[in-house]
């Protein structure tokens, strides 16, 4: 299975965005699944950067990161990465917050409703992983 139908099928089984695509790459423990889980639906459903873009970028410190104190070079290693991301994907999809990219509200019982009748979790959270991953491996 490649990392795309993997973060797509941990998706549907009940991850946030931000496990799924972190998961996809960081494999499926405990540690990975715990480290993203507060960054699904947009960072505890604020609706802020969305979960599949954190996730990414949670992925860049895992593996581009280093284990102590990181120099300058270190630094950049992971925010150039992180920047040439978010460019990718803001060109993609207009921009990077949940709000925006679903246009309603995750909170709301209304909101949840509308997202459901329109599919909006396939059409537009599905595409927003896809391109996660996507994006990812270009950058690797």
């Amino acid at each position: 299975m490649n990392k795309t139908d993997k973060a797509i099928r941990l998706f549907r089984d009940g991850y946030s965005c931000s496990q799924a695509v972190l998961m996809a790459f960081a494999g499926e423990s405990g540690a990975a699944a715990m480290a993203s889980a507060a960054f699904g639906g947009g960072m505890g459903r604020l609706q802020k950067t969305c979960g599949a873009v954190t996730g990414s970028y949670i992925w860049f410190g895992m593996a581009y990161g280093t284990p102590g104190l990181p120099t300058e070079s270190d630094k950049a290693r992971v925010y150039d990465r992180v920047r040439e991301f978010n460019r990718i994907f803001t060109e993609r999809n207009g921009t990077d917050q949940c709000s925006e990219l679903l246009g309603e509200d995750l909170n709301s019982r209304e909101g949840k409703k509308r997202i459901a009748q329109r599919g909006l979790t396939e059409t537009v959270c599905e595409k927003c992983i896809r391109d996660a991953v996507e994006i990812i491996g270009s950058l690797e």
